[in-house]
């Protein structure tokens, strides 16, 4: 038999495994969020792919004030590839970089009527090839048109993967991230495991200030392991009332 080493007065730290945290994470988020869904608003593929392009670096909810009238009067990647710079620019001058985005959209919308018969591409190396498109836009789309396996990563997602421990703190880019993320998740809640992290690290795991004291996964979390002292403290201090 082997001692109990609490009655011997030693703390034991027990560390979750990969495997472990991922499982856990999943199983979380399948009971939790069974519906996890983007914040763009659209009602076609093509509209999600104007969407996703003008969003980066940029919030949902300002590109869901731009794009009903951007699709009133651009409903299609004719109307795109029929249209000029003047056009198109005050439709969508108030999302972050708007002379590129313009310029993105107008070859985009080129490139789908010649070289696509108007129609969205369904896979990654495809849809690469459009002005504007990399590989998260491209990720986005095929995972949510078409629940593909494939893991786009943005800020959010590089972020909470991190803190949660499902990625090494050594990884240092968003390609690195996607094929940790995809090699250890199952691949049939890849598409939707996109949207857990987003809108966990939107709302609960914010970037600079992390709601510890809201977030019902910090059993699960590296980051909460390492910081629960500090984090403890700050909590406590909160609550002390001020005259």
């Amino acid at each position: 038999m082997y001692p109990r080493l609490g009655n011997l007065g030693i703390k034991v730290k027990f560390v979750m495994l990969k495997k472990e945290r991922y499982k856990a994470f999943v199983e979380h988020f399948s009971e939790n969020m069974p519906v996890a869904e983007t914040e763009l608003k659209f009602e076609s593929t093509f509209q999600l792919l104007v969407a996703v392009v003008l969003s980066a670096q940029c919030t949902d909810k300002r590109i869901n004030i731009v794009t009903p009238p951007l699709f009133r009067d651009f409903p299609s990647p004719e109307h795109l590839a029929a249209s000029d710079f003047d056009q198109l620019f005050p439709y969508i001058k108030t999302v972050s970089y708007p002379n590129n985005k313009t310029k993105h959209l107008l070859g985009l919308g080129k490139m789908l009527v010649e070289d696509f018969n108007s129609e969205v591409p369904d896979t990654v190396n495809e849809l690469i090839k459009l002005p504007g498109v990399g590989r998260k836009t491209a990720n986005v789309i095929t995972s949510v048109v078409w629940n593909q396996p494939n893991m786009a990563v943005d800020t959010h997602v590089f972020r909470v993967s991190k803190r949660l421990g499902l990625v090494a703190q050594k990884v240092k880019t968003p390609f690195e991230v996607e094929k940790d993320l995809v090699r250890h998740l199952p691949k049939e809640v890849i598409h939707k495991a996109h949207h857990w992290l987003i809108l966990h690290g939107r709302y609960v795991c914010l970037a600079r200030k992390p709601k510890c004291n809201e977030c019902s996964i910090t059993e699960i979390c590296r980051y909460y392991e390492k910081n629960r002292t500090e984090i403890a403290f700050e909590q406590a201090v909160n609550k002390i009332p001020t005259k």
